[in-house]
C-alpha cells in the first residue's frame, strides 16, 4: 500500500488573490518532494466544520489567512507561546494526534528585515541607540510585528491609528516598551523614530495613499511597508527619494512560510532571489 502524498492548502474567503501556492509549489519542485498545496474557499460560517474534518480530508495542514485567523486561533489543540500572545493562527500543522496553530507573521516580517538590512539593522536605524520603532495601524499584522519586536528586544515601540482605542490596546502586549499616540501625532514623532512601519491598508492599490512627509526622520532610519500590491508603494518610493532603506511587504510573505512548508513536508526551504523574481513576475501579470 502506498503513502498518500502530503497536501497542505491556504484557507480564506475570498482566496483566489493568494500567492501562496505559488510558493510552496516552488519549494516542493525545487526540492523534488512529492506532494500538493491548494487554495480552498471556506466562508466564515463554514469554517469550524472545515478545520474539524481537516485530518478526514487528507490534510497534514496548512495556512490560514483573513478572515479566519481569529476562529483558527480558538479551534486549535495546542498553541505556540508567540500564536497566544497575537491572538490569531496562520499555520495549522499536526504533531502527536493534535492539531496545532502557530503565527509565522511574526518572524517573518523579522527575517525580512534581516535579510534587507542586515542583522545589524537595530544599530544601523539608531534603534539601538534609543530611537524608537513607530508602527502605522493597530490591526493583526500590527500586534504580530510588535511581538516580533519585542522579542527581538527593542525597547521602544509606537503605536499609532486612527482608532486611538486599539493603539491603546496593543500597548497591554508590553505597557513598559508599547506607548501608544494619537495619528495626528506622527509627525512629530517622527524625528525619534529609527524604524516607521505601515501595516495599514494605505498605500495599497485601490486604496487611499499614505500621505506621510518623512522629512524629519532621522538619517540611517528606515521605513517598512506590509503591502505587496504594489511592490513600491508611495511610502517606499518617498524613502528611496530621501536614500532611506526601503523595505517591501513581499519578503514577509515570503518568509513567514518557511515553518508551515517544514512542517508539512519534512525540509527548511529557503527564501532565494529566483523564488523572489516569480513572485514578482506574478504580482506584474495580475497588476
Amino acid at each position: 500500500m502506498t503513502t498518500p502524498h502530503p497536501r497542505a492548502f491556504v484557507v480564506g474567503h475570498p482566496i483566489a488573490h493568494s500567492r501562496s501556492p505559488l510558493i510552496h509549489g516552488h519549494w516542493l519542485a525545487e526540492h523534488g518532494l512529492p506532494g500538493t498545496y491548494e487554495r480552498v474557499d471556506v466562508r466564515p460560517d463554514a469554517f469550524p466544520d472545515f478545520v474539524r474534518s481537516l485530518r478526514e480530508a487528507g490534510f497534514v495542514g496548512g495556512n490560514v489567512t483573513i478572515p479566519h485567523k481569529e476562529a483558527a486561533f480558538r479551534l486549535v489543540d495546542g498553541l505556540t507561546p508567540r500564536a497566544e500572545r497575537i491572538g490569531a493562527v496562520n499555520t495549522l500543522w499536526f504533531e502527536d494526534g493534535r492539531l496545532h496553530g502557530d503565527n509565522t507573521d511574526a518572524p517573518g516580517f523579522l527575517a525580512h528585515l534581516d535579510a534587507s538590512l542586515g542583522a545589524g539593522w537595530p544599530e544601523a536605524t539608531g534603534i539601538a541607540h534609543g530611537r524608537a520603532a513607530l508602527v502605522l495601524g493597530a490591526g493583526g499584522a500590527a500586534r504580530a510585528i510588535l511581538v516580533g519586536l519585542l522579542d527581538r528586544g527593542l525597547e521602544r515601540l509606537i503605536v499609532a491609528n486612527r482608532s486611538a482605542e486599539r493603539a491603546e490596546s496593543l500597548t497591554a502586549l508590553d505597557p513598559a516598551r508599547i506607548s501608544a499616540i494619537p495619528w495626528d501625532a506622527v509627525p512629530s514623532r517622527l524625528p525619534e523614530t529609527g524604524l516607521l512601519i505601515n501595516t495599514t491598508a494605505l498605500g495599497m492599490a485601490g486604496q487611499d495613499p499614505l500621505t506621510l512627509d518623512l522629512a524629519p526622520l532621522p538619517g540611517g532610519a528606515a521605513v517598512a511597508d506590509v503591502v505587496y500590491v504594489p511592490l513600491e508603494t508611495p511610502l517606499l518610493a518617498a524613502a528611496r527619494a530621501r536614500d532611506l532603506p526601503a523595505v517591501d511587504g513581499l519578503g514577509m510573505l515570503l518568509h513567514q512560510a518557511v515553518p508551515g512548508f517544514r512542517h508539512w513536508f519534512g525540509r527548511t526551504p529557503v527564501v532565494t532571489p529566483s523564488l523572489r523574481a516569480r513572485i514578482v513576475a506574478d504580482l506584474g501579470s495580475h497588476g
